[in-house]
């Protein structure tokens, strides 16, 4: 004992020694343990080993502090392909406080028992899968951030998020959050950033507490459903930098100190929204606005000449609105203006000179206005500009010859004004792709130097006064439009020109002549045709043959390739994105005529197979598909399968070779809706069927805004609308051309359901245009046929694209069926009819709204709620697709029947029902 006490220095560096080796054990094993649960696919975390000699210190995204030893502070694992559980055992380690798992796979609940972690300030788990509600316990003692953005969680905010107090970002955006926002926001007193953005299913007023946080920087409650008015207590957020209220249901006025009380406000974007009253005053005093968009609202009044105080202002939107009075001059001038967008409004007033010195100025669109005066000279001195867009106005004079100087100039577009003078030759536009100069009042030949401008698409000097010949050099360009229609142009057109555009384009020009036209050309004879071979049929003759022994060539290499193909056992990959105890071998046994559900789709059969745990999968063997790499397969199936939301089926994952692709979707009891539609026994009650409704329509919802990427179904019909145990329907066969291919899925489409009434009127019918041709095309039928137009731009425009209102209208049939009980197709008992025109016929006729339900529900109250379903049928299946409603705005009217808040039906009134394009 006393030689022990002569040392007691050493002995304490023992003991000292002896605690810190023990605890850096047990922080390696904590970190072993979390690593335990975890599915490292890429091996990103394979240096987390106490056999690979590196201290946990060094290991892939941790940070350690000295305090006083060695202790893990920091987990960063972003975006290291990951996935598995959260398991509590990161908790043990006593000073981690950042914990960063973000962009992974991680398929979970959020972890709560992470509230143990005692020293955690951030915690950052977007851009996932987790799923469900935030849970009414939670609580972290000292968190600051915390980040769950990106992922699929729903329900409502629990007030008790307000305990969270240390919070300085809170990031929910991009779930699926609903209901109201809760009044708790006061208490975080140091919040910096608040993000509820991008949640389409919230109805809530803006909550007022906001205003009270004195520190917030950034505010995002963008796309969120908010509704009512701009709080007045917004003036208190002094410090704001950044606020989005975009994409909402806003209204009223905007707060009348608003602007003037925003000092910081670097970007300020209220826009789509239903906001009136004048333009915020005092917006510019802070002097660092960059962005300001207050477009698509009702705006009205003018715009002040203070606006030219922004000397930062790069991006100003304003368009389509009610403002009028003369444009602010000092907005041309501003030195940072990028963009400048103030399109359908009443503005007047010329445009000055000194618009020159707008250097950095790119895009102007000022269409559909008053303005008059001249185009300015300067405008060819900025050389940034690649887009002015003029139209609809009432300029006049002579267009300067150096308006198109910029190098990077690619469209011009100052149709429908009172332009005069000669068109000036174009040299320096080299990039020039869109010209439209129609409806004015110009004078002179065509400038040859526009066949020299190489990529020129789109040319339109129709109704004018231009005269002479049209120059032979603008057949070399690929025009897509060429229109001068209705001026005095005389000469020969150059063949291609006829050839390759309609004649409309040409007509009221009296002295053109050509193949085609009324006038022949004077020096076109009859050619008499000599006997014999001619040297252009010998040469058809001759390509013929070659053709054609081409064709039997690569029959016979195809033959030996396929023969090859068939000799030989295919290579199976599989890809589980849940633990499946499955192989290949257990699939292709178990699919047989046994196993087959119904006949199967125009996509393939489906199969049910039990897995060695009794669970039953459904399989479907894919057909009509399309050859793309495994890396792309993966990806396209991986974006399908990392879908989370209560009314889609999961897609647990797939097997493929170069002859099959099968995908594994969870399986659910109750079949299609089609199916139990079309028993006899068909009894369902009206709550039931509008609980079905509601969460196909949220379902929808969520594939065409709640997911990123953004997807279409494309194959929506009652037979794809399976149903589970509780009747909760989840949508199947959703975005399956992402998986065989375009025109693979075009082809089968096309052929099988061709005269679908699923499909929308048109929706295969037509020849697909060009975009750009279509674009050119509008702003000449507006002013002539606007009805014809609207056409155009609401259909024709993407005759053969698939839309979001495509799907609206195959949602719409389904309503019909479950408001119905018929079968959308079953002709024998809907007259010959397909559902839609039947429900069409009927409501025409004296209450025939109320013979179309039905006749197995006979309560009042629920033929009440059916009548206002069936108007909503009506809207989704109007003939012109711009008056469907959204998907979002279907589930906000089906939810409004279930809380039993519906309006009474208008279908007994005519209007109505050609309101809706009935």
């Amino acid at each position: 004992m006393a030689t022990l006490c002569k040392y007691p220095f050493l002995l304490s560096l023992c003991f000292t020694f002896f605690m810190f080796s023990s605890a850096s054990t047990q922080e390696a094993d904590a970190l072993l343990n979390f690593k335990a649960f975890i599915d490292d696919p890429n091996h990103s975390l394979s240096s987390w080993s106490n056999n690979s000699g590196v201290h946990h210190c060094n290991w892939t995204g941790i940070t350690c502090i000295p305090t006083p030893s060695l202790y893990v502070s920091s987990i960063d694992l972003q975006s290291l392909n990951l996935s598995g559980e959260i398991p509590s055992s990161i908790c043990e380690l006593p000073y981690l406080s950042h914990l960063n798992l973000a962009d992974n796979l991680f398929n979970q609940p959020i972890p709560l028992h992470l509230s143990e972690c005692s020293s955690l300030e951030t915690l950052n788990l977007s851009k996932n899968l987790i799923w469900g509600t935030i849970p009414d316990q939670i609580s972290f003692d000292a968190l600051k951030v915390l980040d769950l953005s990106k992922n699929h969680i729903e329900g409502k905010i629990p007030e008790s998020i307000g305990s969270l107090v240390h919070l300085q970002v809170l990031n929910l955006g991009s779930n699926l959050l609903s209901g109201t926002v809760p009044f708790v926001f006061g208490n975080f007193t140091e919040l910096a950033v608040l993000d509820l953005s991008q949640n389409a299913y919230l109805a809530s007023a803006v909550p007022t507490d906001i205003g009270k946080l004195e520190k917030l920087e950034q505010l995002f409650l963008q796309r969120s459903g908010f509704l009512g008015e701009i709080p007045e207590s917004f003036v208190g957020l002094s410090n704001l930098i950044t606020l989005d209220l975009s994409q909402n249901n806003l209204t009223g006025k905007l707060p009348q100190t608003l602007g003037s009380s925003l000092k910081n406000l670097v970007s300020f974007d209220v826009s789509e929204n239903k906001l009136l009253g004048s333009f915020p005053s005092g917006i510019c005093d802070g002097k660092g606005l960059k962005f300001l968009s207050l477009h698509t609202n009702f705006f009205n009044g003018s715009i002040p000449e203070s606006i030219s105080k922004c000397l930062n202002l790069e991006i100003f939107q304003v368009q389509n609105n009610g403002f009028s009075g003369d444009f602010p001059n000092g907005l041309w001038s501003l030195p940072k203006v990028m963009l400048v967008r103030a399109e359908n409004n009443r503005f007047s007033g010329e445009l000055l000179d000194s618009i020159s010195k707008a250097a950095q100025l790119e895009q102007v669109q000022i269409d559909n206005n008053s303005f008059t005066g001249k185009i300015p000279q300067g405008l060819g001195l900025v050389k940034s500009l690649y887009r002015f867009s003029a139209s609809l106005n009432g300029f006049s004079g002579e267009i300067p010859p150096n308006f198109c100087d910029s190098p990077v100039m690619s469209i011009i577009n100052l149709s429908h004004n009172t332009l005069s003078g000669q068109i000036p030759e174009l040299r320096k536009c080299r990039k020039l792709v869109s010209l439209s100069l129609a409806d004015n009042s110009l004078t002179g030949e065509i400038p040859p130097s526009l066949a020299d401008l190489p990529v020129l698409t789109y040319l339109d000097l129709s109704h004018n006064q231009l005269s002479g010949s049209i120059a032979p050099g603008l057949q070399n360009l690929k025009l897509a439009l060429f229109n001068v229609s209705f001026n005095q142009l005389s000469g020969r057109v150059p063949s291609s020109l006829i050839s390759g555009l309609p004649a409309s384009f040409l007509e009221g020009n009296p002295g053109l002549c050509g193949p085609g036209l009324p006038n022949p050309c004077s020096d076109e004879h009859p050619k008499h045709h000599s006997s014999g071979l001619t040297t252009l049929t010998c040469a058809l003759i001759s390509i013929a043959f070659a053709m054609a022994m081409v064709i039997v060539a690569a029959g016979v290499f195809v033959f030996h390739r396929f023969s090859k193909r068939k000799s030989q056992p295919g290579v199976w990959r599989s890809v589980f994105f849940y633990p499946l105890r499955l192989t290949e071998h257990d699939l292709v046994m178990g699919m047989d005529e046994k196993s087959a559900i119904g006949n199967g789709g125009p996509f393939g059969r489906v199969y049910t197979i039990s897995l060695p745990s009794g669970e039953l999968v459904a399989i479907k063997k894919l057909v009509n598909f399309g050859t793309q790499p495994s890396k792309a397969l993966k990806a396209q199936v991986k974006v399908l399968a990392k879908m989370r939301h209560k009314n889609i089926v999961k897609i647990l994952g797939f097997c493929h070779s170069d002859e099959s692709i099968f995908l594994i979707y969870e399986f659910l009891q109750k079949g299609s809706l089609g199916d139990l539609i079309c028993r006899p026994d068909f009894e369902l009650q009206w709550s039931a069927r509008l609980r079905i409704a509601t969460g196909v329509a949220q379902g929808l919802s969520y594939l065409h805004k709640g997911y990123v990427p953004h997807l279409l179904h494309r194959n929506l019909k009652s037979t794809n609308i399976l149903l589970d145990a509780d009747y909760e329907p989840k949508l199947t066969d959703f975005a399956i051309d992402r998986i065989v291919g375009e025109a693979p899925f075009q082809s089968t489409i096309t052929s099988e359901f061709a005269h679908s009434c699923y499909n929308a009127p048109g929706k295969e019918s037509h020849i697909r245009p060009r975009l750009a041709q279509i674009d050119a095309f509008i702003h000449l039928s507006m002013s002539k046929f606007p009805t014809y137009a609207s056409c155009l731009i609401a259909e024709c425009r993407y005759s053969k694209k698939a839309t979001e209102q495509m799907d609206v209208y195959s949602f719409g049939v389904v309503l019909l069926e479950l408001i119905t009980g018929r079968q959308a197709e079953d002709i024998e008992s809907l007259d010959s009819l397909d559902i839609v025109k039947w429900v069409r016929r009927k409501v025409n006729i004296t209450n025939g709204a109320l013979q179309i339900l039905d006749p197995k529900i006979s309560s009042s109250s629920s033929q009440k709620e059916m009548l206002r379903a069936l108007e909503t049928a009506l809207h989704c299946t109007a003939v012109m697709p711009e008056k469907r409603p959204s998907m979002i705005e279907v589930v906000k009217t089906l939810e409004s029947l279930n809380s039993g808040s519906c309006v009474p039906s208008t279908l007994d009134s005519e209007e109505q029902m050609q309101s809706v394009g009935v």
